[in-house]
């Protein structure tokens, strides 16, 4: 139900480097607000004055936000209309945003959006795969072991995959790709989007691994990878894929927990990577 005499919580989008991306609706939405959260007030406070809006600022950011959080709710069910900012792009897609945005509707507050720049669907609209669907994944783990299983559970997903990626971890990332995905898979990544050293590079993720390693470029600005779906495997191959993953799997882990990642590597279903298990341990 949502409460008829609060304000709004204003989910609104900025520019991700191009200033001109800066909606009409989106300045105006913050000019007539009573507040805005933002992940980094100096960084959207240089933006505030280019555009000569003058609206106070909070900080909201992974570190506070589920303290800040009730306090944001209250002021807006007293009546005050709040927006939310990230850095740049659409706050909440891993960016901070996800906790207000629950309290506020479970306070039956209502949340509008104002939609604008977002760096995975501006990535994904130019990279010349499939689009029609796609697998956000965000940002992967840092730690190796962590970004390398990971991967292998989505080595047989589909649809095209879409990741945010620190500059300073491409190379390695890619090469986890290559290994994890396989070196033919299509892929494309873009650099800088709607900045003025905006790049993008298509290839397969062994000719792109290659590049990183050879070029300093890669590892300068924001970066948004985007790798093609697995193509579908014919029932004889999916069995084989099944037995060769099994068969590095199941020595390093249970045997249950090899079928589960095993089926989701291959795309099988799990009572198939499970019943293959059983076959191979001889049980």
């Amino acid at each position: 139900m949502t409460n008829e005499t609060a304000g709004r919580l204003y989910v609104v989008a900025t520019p991700i480097g191009n200033l001109g991306d800066f909606s009409v609706r989106a300045r105006e939405t913050l000019q007539r607000c009573a507040l805005i959260a933002a992940e980094d007030t100096r960084h959207t406070g240089l933006l505030l004055r280019h555009f000569g809006i003058s609206t106070p600022l909070l900080s909201l950011h992974d570190h506070n936000e589920r303290q800040r959080a009730p306090e944001l709710v209250l002021r807006i069910s007293a009546g005050a209309d709040i927006a939310l900012v990230s850095d740049a792009g659409t706050p909440t897609i891993s960016d901070p945003g996800y906790e207000l945005v629950c309290a506020c509707a479970a306070a039956g507050i209502q949340v509008i959006a104002v939609p604008g720049a977002c760096a995975a669907v501006a990535a994904l609209s130019v990279a010349a795969l499939p689009a029609a669907r796609f697998c956000f994944e965000g940002f992967l783990p840092a730690r190796a072991s962590a970004r390398r299983e990971q991967l292998l559970s989505l080595a047989g997903e589909p649809r095209t995959l879409v990741f945010y990626e620190s500059p300073h971890r491409i190379v390695e990332t890619l090469d986890d790709c290559r290994e994890a995905l396989g070196p033919g898979r299509r892929a494309a990544l873009a650099r800088e989007l709607t900045k003025l050293h905006e790049s993008i590079y298509r290839g397969t993720l062994a000719e792109l691994a290659a590049r990183a390693a050879a070029s300093a470029e890669f590892s300068r600005g924001e970066i948004v990878l985007i790798i093609a779906g697995a193509p579908p495997l014919p029932e004889q191959s999916m069995a084989g894929e099944m037995d060769r993953v099994l068969g590095v799997l199941l020595p390093e882990l249970p045997l249950k927990q090899a079928a589960r990642l095993t089926a989701q590597i291959v795309g099988a279903r799990d009572n198939e990577a499970y019943k293959r298990a059983l076959h191979l341990k001889g049980a």
